[in-house]
């Protein structure tokens, strides 16, 4: 498919990290005493603009590897949640309650004239994109969770994750965190390359706000039918909170008692973070979905 720009992936990860983001405009807007921090790649004109929201302890890099293919079909605007990446703090909520009005009015901030938009989020953020979408009304076209977090009992919780001491040596810190990712971020060991495990390392000594709680409520599902707007989805079939794919499918079921005709697609030999482990099948199966809605007018 075709990119906006182009990324050498094989450079040395931190330079990728940056070179992918100097494509973009970074913008703030108000988070309790501080700021929200966004990142905008300018794409064509025409289609509504993507937003995504990354997963609990992460930031705008979860995306990273979509981010060139997607701006090169429209804007792409990425946020880092409060409390996580470069955003400011806002306490420890115990509900997505406070969470989600911060995002939704940045939004509002950043698009102008009440233009219509696609909201896409990822693990916790797929809590975060639901409230958003909900808070939006029609003026959201499409939500479409991404191995998104808020199924309650439905969601499996990895155990044996560890957080490394920071006395330890960083090639003992990047061990700690190669471990983690196979646990409970990607399938399989080919996928944990540098740019994985630089990604994950910074984005979980950044974050503050304890997203756990939040993620193994019912927030999504109580959300779903406040939803105004298409509802989507798409998995990793081998995502290890969703518990494999029998698991995922009751997922799919749920969206449809609320959409019957909602697209939601399982992604073969990917898990958890899918558009990182299989960024060209995310990628294509999220193009195609956004496509749908263009065609149906919404």
């Amino acid at each position: 498919m075709k990119q906006a720009f182009d990324i050498n992936w094989q450079a040395e990860p931190a330079r990728v990290v940056a070179e992918v983001a100097s494509h973009a405009e970074r913008i703030e807007t108000p988070c309790a005493d501080g700021t929200m921090v966004w990142h905008r790649w300018k794409g064509p004109e025409g289609r509504p603009p993507l937003v995504l929201l990354h997963g609990g302890w992460g930031s705008w890099t979860h995306w990273i590897k979509a981010i060139p293919t997607l701006a090169a079909r429209t804007t792409i605007l990425a946020g880092d949640i409060p409390g996580m990446g470069d955003s400011a703090d806002i306490g420890r909520p115990e509900t997505i309650d406070p969470v989600a009005p911060i995002i939704a009015d940045g939004i509002a901030d950043l698009l102008q004239n009440a233009q219509r938009f696609d909201i896409a989020g990822f693990s916790f953020g797929g809590v975060a994109s639901a409230h958003v979408a909900a808070r939006h009304g029609k003026r959201c076209r499409s939500f479409t969770a991404v191995g998104a977090a808020g199924f309650g009992p439905l969601h499996y919780i990895v155990q044996g994750i560890q957080v490394p001491d920071p006395r330890l040596s960083d090639n003992e810190i990047d061990a700690i965190h190669r471990t983690n990712l196979k646990l409970l971020m990607l399938a399989h060991e080919t996928s944990i390359d540098p740019l994985a495990v630089l990604v994950h390392r910074t984005n979980i000594e950044r974050g503050r706000l304890r997203s756990r709680r939040i993620s193994l409520s019912t927030a999504l599902l109580d959300i779903l039918p406040r939803i105004e707007s298409r509802i989507g989805g798409i998995w990793g079939e081998l995502d290890v909170t969703g518990g494999g794919f029998v698991d995922i499918e009751e997922r799919r079921e749920l969206f449809r008692a609320q959409q019957p005709a909602c697209l939601f697609d399982i992604i073969s030999n990917a898990g958890h973070w899918v558009m990182y482990e299989a960024s060209d099948s995310f990628v294509a199966t999220l193009c195609r979905h956004l496509e749908h809605y263009d065609t149906e007018g919404g």
